[in-house]
C-alpha cells in the first residue's frame, strides 16, 4: 500500500505510472452483473437481509461447489459476508480464545498474521522455500504444531506465487488434525491443472471464498464462509452484532454471476493466461528467476536478490527511476526478502510498456 500510496502522489504531480503492483482485476463487473444491481433496486432489495445471506445466493453457493468440486454444502452454513476479509475475521472471532496459534505459511497473505492478531491469537510461521517452488510441506507444519494450535491457513491459489496447492498435500494437510481455513478466493482463476476445495478432502474446515477476484467485483464487497455446523450460530450473532448483513444489491447481484456469467469468467481467464504466459517470458528474459510458474490468481513472484537483497527499497526506487509500481517480497514474510511480485491484472499494453521500462532500468543498473 505504501508503494502504491507514492504512486498516487507521482501521478498527482504529473508523472505516468503503470501499476503491477495493485492486486484487483483491471475489468469492469460483467454486464448482467450490472443490469441486476438496477433491477435489484427498483425491486426493492434495497433492506437487511437475513443475517446468514439471502437464501437464494446461499443455495447458488451451494450448487456452485457441488458443480465445481463434486461436494454438498448445506446453504444452512454459508454465511454471506461483506467480502472475504469480514469472513476471515467472522472465522477466526469464533474459532480462537487469546493466546491460541494459527499456522500461516512465510512467505503468505500479509493480512493473514493482522487478523490473527486482532483476534488475540499467535501467527504462527511455516517457512516455505524457493527451491521448492514455495510449497506448503505438510511435515514442516506437523513440527510446528502444538497444544494450542487452533487453525492451519492455506491459500490456493496463492498470494503472492500463484501456485496451487496439489490434492495429495491438502489432504495430508487436512489429516493433522486441527481446523483447516482454506483461503479460495483466486479458485475461480486456475490457468493450468485443477482448483480443489479443502471440501473435498474434510469437513473440518472453514472455506473463504468471494467475488472480487474471479467475478471482478471488488467494491461490490461480496464474499462468504462455508462453515462446521457448531460454528453457524457463533459466527452469526457475531455478524449481527458486527456487520448485520452483507449488502442486498450486491447479493442479489452475486446470485446472477455464479448462475450466468461464467462465460464472462472465462473470457477474464483468458485475457489473465495471455497477458501471465507474455510477463513469465519477459521477466525470465530480464534475468529474473520464477522459483515457480504461477498457474492461478494473478502473480508471478520472482527472484530480485540479483539486483538487490532490500525488495522495499528496490519496490521503491523502481518506482521513482522507471515509474513501475511492484510489491516488495518483504510484504509477505521474512522468506519473501529480496524477491518481487507483480501484478498482471492490468492491460496488455500496460504490462508491456511498465516491462520496457523495467528492462531499461536494469540495464541502467550495469
Amino acid at each position: 500500500m505504501e508503494v502504491l500510496e507514492k504512486a498516487s502522489e507521482m501521478e498527482k504531480a504529473g508523472i505516468n505510472i503503470i501499476h503491477l503492483e495493485v492486486g484487483e482485476p483491471d475489468f469492469d463487473i460483467p454486464e448482467a452483473v450490472k443490469r441486476q444491481s438496477q433491477v435489484a433496486i427498483s425491486s426493492g432489495f434495497t433492506h437487511y437481509t437475513h443475517s446468514l445471506g439471502d437464501l437464494g445466493l446461499r443455495e447458488s453457493v451451494a450448487r456452485y461447489y457441488l458443480k465445481t468440486y463434486g461436494v454438498s454444502v448445506n446453504p444452512a452454513n454459508i454465511i454471506v459476508t461483506s467480502g472475504s476479509s469480514p469472513a476471515i475475521l467472522l472465522a477466526l472471532s469464533a474459532l480462537i480464545e487469546p493466546g491460541d496459534e494459527v499456522i500461516i505459511s512465510n512467505p503468505g497473505y500479509a493480512c493473514y498474521e493482522t487478523f490473527i492478531t486482532y483476534c488475540q491469537g499467535k501467527a504462527v510461521d511455516v517457512p516455505v522455500f524457493p527451491e521448492n517452488g514455495f510449497q506448503y510441506s505438510p511435515d514442516a507444519i506437523k513440527e510446528k504444531i502444538s497444544e494450542k494450535t487452533k487453525a492451519i491457513f492455506i491459500n490456493s491459489p496463492m498470494n503472492p506465487t500463484g501456485n496451487l496447492l496439489s490434492p495429495g498435500v491438502m489432504k495430508e494437510i487436512s489429516d493433522l488434525g486441527p481446523m483447516i481455513i482454506s483461503d479460495e478466493i483466486y479458485q475461480g482463476l486456475v490457468y493450468e491443472g485443477t482448483p480443489h476445495s479443502i471440501l473435498e478432502f474434510t469437513r473440518n474446515a472453514f472455506v473463504i471464498n468471494g467475488f472480487s477476484k474471479a467475478h471482478a467485483m471488488t467494491g461490490l464487497r461480496l464474499g462468504y464462509c462455508i462453515c462446521p455446523d457448531e460454528f453457524v450460530r457463533p459466527i452469526q450473532k457475531l455478524q449481527q452484532n458486527l456487520f448485520i448483513c452483507a449488502p442486498s444489491v450486491s447479493q442479489q447481484c452475486g446470485i446472477v454471476a455464479l448462475e450466468q456469467c461464467q462465460p464472462d469468467v472465462d473470457r477474464m481467464k483468458e485475457i489473465y493466461n495471455t497477458r501471465r504466459l507474455y510477463m513469465i517470458e519477459r521477466l525470465k528474459n530480464m534475468g529474473f528467476s520464477i522459483p515457480t510458474e504461477p498457474t492461478g490468481a494473478f502473480y508471478i513472484f520472482v527472484d530480485a536478490r540479483h539486483l538487490s537483497s532490500n525488495s522495499y527499497q528496490l519496490a521503491f526506487d523502481i518506482l521513482e527511476k522507471a515509474h513501475v509500481g511492484v510489491t516488495p517480497g518483504i510484504d509477505f514474510g521474512s522468506n519473501g526478502e529480496g524477491f518481487l511480485r507483480f501484478s498482471y491484472a492490468n492491460s496488455l499494453e500496460n504490462i508491456e510498456e511498465g516491462l520496457n521500462r523495467l528492462e531499461k532500468y536494469i540495464a541502467m543498473l550495469h
